[in-house]
């Protein structure tokens, strides 16, 4: 089974569902992470431009110790839009990807690159298994099986399926500390400690799953996107 998480910015991934992804990889699954902008507006100090080289470093590191394969859209953050030119540039990632299972942001997200982002993902989903839109990628065979990840501290999002993600606690948090520039950004931004932040919201998913640390998802309800198997981790 081949699953694509995609995220927004670098560090959502790390941050919402790293733990499945972890527990994907256990099963010998094939991970994909698609990194949607580049994060270039995260920083007080750093020039855009240099801080868009770092986070692609940063996003590259992190799907390593996943064995995740990373790709990097890179485009500008906080300026994604539903047009034409990103509809089609998601198509072919999906085409490349060839995903079962695709894991992306709840459509009612926080942040509207991240709402812009779920929608699109929708969209280029079906679209990927038309043969007469044409990319670089040959047409996908079928509809894949879509999972919205949590919110930011479950704001607003009831979960209808849990990951016990407590074997892989430690190494999501490392996933997320090959951000370096985001731990230090969230923390004077945000006022977030993310690693705690992690811990404490993989904790409040636990105690609703049963287990000590977990992730919570809820999958799109749609037609052409059933299953009567479970294919979460």
């Amino acid at each position: 089974m081949r699953v694509l998480a995609v995220g927004a910015h670098p560090d959502d991934i790390e941050i919402l569902c790293a733990g499945t992804l972890l527990r994907y990889r256990q099963q010998g699954q094939e991970v994909v992470i698609c990194v949607a902008t580049n994060g270039e507006q995260g920083h007080f100090v750093l020039k855009p431009d240099e801080l868009r080289q770092i986070r692609h470093q940063e996003a590259k590191a992190s799907a390593d110790l996943c064995g995740a394969e990373l790709i990097w859209m890179d485009i500008p953050d906080e300026f994604i839009y539903h047009d034409h030119a990103t509809r089609m540039a998601f198509i072919e990632m999906v085409r490349k990807a060839r995903p079962d299972v695709v894991i992306t942001h709840n459509p009612t997200d926080y942040h509207m690159d991240h709402r812009v982002v779920s929608e699109l993902v929708f969209v280029s989903t079906f679209i990927a298994t038309l043969p007469h839109v044409e990319t670089e990628s040959p047409p996908t065979p079928r509809l894949p099986v879509i999972y919205y990840m949590d919110s930011l501290a479950g704001a607003e999002f009831i979960p209808t399926e849990y990951v016990d993600i407590t074997p892989v606690i430690e190494q999501k948090i490392q996933m997320m500390e090959c951000h370096q520039s985001q731990v230090k950004w969230l923390r004077e931004h945000d006022n977030i400690d993310i690693t705690d932040f992690i811990r404490v919201m993989g904790r409040f998913r636990g105690l609703s799953a049963g287990v000590m640390y977990a992730e919570g998802f809820r999958r799109l309800e749609a037609w052409g996107r059933g299953t009567v198997t479970r294919l979460l981790p």
